[in-house]
């Protein structure tokens, strides 16, 4: 490779564009040109000085290019990776990398007989408000965290393009249900006894628009992951239990607390009204020093680090981050969501599916 990492961007929209103008940023790449079938976006990389390749083949066959970036609709994902590795080029793709699992089998296959690198670009591993919840649970700093809820709500609607189509990979379990399965995984390191997924159709009944997401884990642990396309009032992005205290985390701003329980000696509760009744289970804790609010830890990340880690990968001085086993792992488990919403009922996971 040249001291500087050549990469070609396939399919030159929003995501394309995203890494683009993040590469040009950064001195260790060089984006040499983009290929898109349409001619609004090669006007528009015209406008920026980017080299156009008319045809894919072009793309391959140009000895310049170390990295092939694929960000274009899913369902060709695995096509051009293959044509990529076998014309002797690096691998970059956009989520969900493929259509299902054996799509993903057929990939890692062919990355082993090429000697090429095919790594997915699971971005929100980097993202800070991921990073804080994850230290909380490595670092038990709310004792041993047994239930963990993230929500990622909006009221737009899936974004008018592909994205709302069943043959391009559409609905927002493909989309944003592939991160917060990454991220999850990685935070629990077990294996998942069972699914359980429902989706909604607001108005779209080809893809979700939105979807509630349950995963037991072996230990007994529990994971919530819901995505809301049509949400005006938006809960919490993170919210997380553990055996020691709680912690929230409301948006991307990163405004929430943590509350951690100092003693577990405390003063008889007494009875607070609660609607019609009272209750002394649901009684808040008097303020005698048992529970400690503190600000949330704050996390330092760069995803210019996932860009490094492959090209540092290609050259041959590091292992890649995001490992195509944890990829494929993934797929497997959307697939179970998929089989779960429609049968209207909990999926055995890990007890039948083998994961490396």
């Amino acid at each position: 490779m040249t001291q500087k990492c050549n990469v070609a961007v396939v399919g030159f929209g929003g995501m394309g564009g995203h890494h683009v103008d993040h590469l040009m940023e950064m001195d260790s790449f060089k984006v040499v040109g983009i290929h898109d079938i349409r001619k609004s976006q090669e006007e528009l990389a015209r406008t920026k000085d980017l080299h156009v390749y008319p045809e894919l083949e072009n793309v391959l066959e140009d000895e310049a290019v170390d990295v092939v970036l694929i960000a274009t609709p899913n369902q060709i994902h695995k096509e051009i990776a293959v044509k990529a590795m076998r014309a002797g080029k690096n691998v970059i793709c956009e989520k969900p990398a493929t259509m299902n699992s054996k799509e993903m089998e057929e990939i890692i296959k062919v990355e082993k007989e090429t000697g090429q690198l095919f790594v997915v670009n699971q971005n929100r591993r980097w993202d800070e408000d991921y990073l804080v919840i994850k230290k909380l649970y490595d670092e038990k700093a709310i004792g041993d965290i047994f239930n963990v809820e993230c929500r990622v709500h909006g009221s737009r609607g899936i974004p008018g393009d592909w994205r709302q189509e069943k043959e391009y990979g559409g609905g927002m379990l493909l989309d944003w249900g592939v991160h917060l399965v990454d991220r999850v995984l990685l935070m629990f390191n077990e294996k998942v006894h069972d699914v359980h997924c429902t989706f909604n159709h607001v108005r779209n009944h080809e893809v979700d628009d939105g979807f509630k997401l349950t995963l037991t884990f072996e230990s007994g642990k529990t994971a919530f992951l819901e995505v809301g396309t049509y949400n005006y009032i938006n809960l919490p992005l993170w919210y997380v239990n553990g055996t020691e205290g709680s912690a929230v985390i409301h948006d991307w701003s990163m405004k929430g607390e943590v509350v951690h329980l100092e003693t577990h000696e405390q003063k008889d509760a007494k009875p607070i009204t609660a609607g019609a009744g009272l209750t002394k289970t649901m009684a808040p804790r008097y303020d005698d020093g048992t529970v400690k609010h503190l600000p949330l830890p704050r996390i330092d990340s760069d995803i210019s680090d996932f860009y490094l880690n492959v090209k540092d990968t290609i050259n041959g001085n590091t292992e890649v981050l995001v490992k195509n086993e944890e990829v494929l792992r993934v797929m497997r488990l959307l697939e179970a969501a998929f089989e779960s919403d429609a049968k209207g009922q909990v999926v055995a996971f890990e007890k039948k599916v083998s994961v490396k």
